[in-house]
């Protein structure tokens, strides 16, 4: 391969890439059908110039043929006058005229084959053009779609979306850990208020157990020091269980009294 035909082809190369990469389908297509549109026109202007020239050989085909006949039927009434002279000349009138007009004929034969086929390409070029708006309108939508969904594509792709799920996972570790720890304060609370109110509870039986334990003792017989009677007793010595069976039942029942009074 010779060095000029390489430098061809790189070049050549260069200049499909520039116009592949300078084109843009909605304006490749709006030009497609101008220029169509364009073929139309001319098209319609040819064939109107080939149905007006039509229509002038058929006009000088009438008139070839109309003065045919007139110089025929002139030889015809100069023989009948017996001027053969004036037939002759006639009829030489006459021979031009035909053959204007057979020319003339086989003119208008062939400009009638050319509109005929001017006016079925003319309305062949309609239906494609109006074929290609239709396609042209329907390919522009789907370049609107793709580039919208291209748009979105990208934008997405920008989204940071797994650093900001890390983030909210992390946050939701603090959160369950903020909740353990305030779960475990209102234990801890709550413990030592139980343990208190246990202490409390302990703290406060213990005047009614040793109050017990003296009626118990008064209750036996027993002998009970001055310090050791209730804060509502009498200083004497306890009597014997014979003797104060009826006092003691008295106090048992004023008790009784006060007990349920409470």
């Amino acid at each position: 391969m010779g060095l000029f035909d390489r430098i061809s082809r790189v070049v050549r190369a260069n200049l499909n890439d520039m116009v592949n990469k300078a084109e843009d389908p909605e304006k490749i297509l709006e030009q497609s059908v101008t220029d169509m549109q364009e073929d139309l026109v001319q098209l319609r202007q040819a064939v109107a110039s080939a149905i007006a020239t039509q229509k002038r050989t058929q006009t000088q085909y009438n008139q070839a043929e109309s003065q045919s006949n007139q110089w025929q039927q002139r030889a015809q009434l100069a023989l009948q006058k017996g001027d053969e002279t004036l037939a002759r000349e006639a009829l030489v009138r006459k021979k031009s005229h035909a053959e204007t007009a057979a020319t003339l004929k086989a003119s208008l034969e062939q400009q009638s084959g050319q509109v005929e086929s001017l006016k079925r390409n003319l309305i062949g070029l309609e239906s494609k053009i109006s074929e290609a708006k239709t396609k042209k309108d329907m390919l522009k939508a789907r370049i609107s779609a793709a580039k919208a969904q291209e748009q979105l594509n990208n934008t997405i792709g920008t989204l940071n979306t797994g650093s900001s799920m890390a983030a909210f996972e992390r946050m939701e570790e603090k959160v369950l850990q903020i909740e353990a720890r305030a779960g475990a304060s209102a234990e801890l609370a709550a413990g030592g208020s139980n343990l208190e109110e246990q202490f409390r509870l302990l703290e406060s039986g213990g005047d009614v157990d040793d109050e017990l334990a003296q009626m118990k003792a008064q209750l036996s017989g027993g002998s009970v020091s001055q310090g050791q009677l209730p804060a509502a007793g009498k200083t004497a010595a306890a009597p014997s269980s014979s003797e104060s069976s009826p006092v003691i039942d008295a106090e048992l029942e004023e008790l009784r009294s006060q007990l349920n009074k409470m």
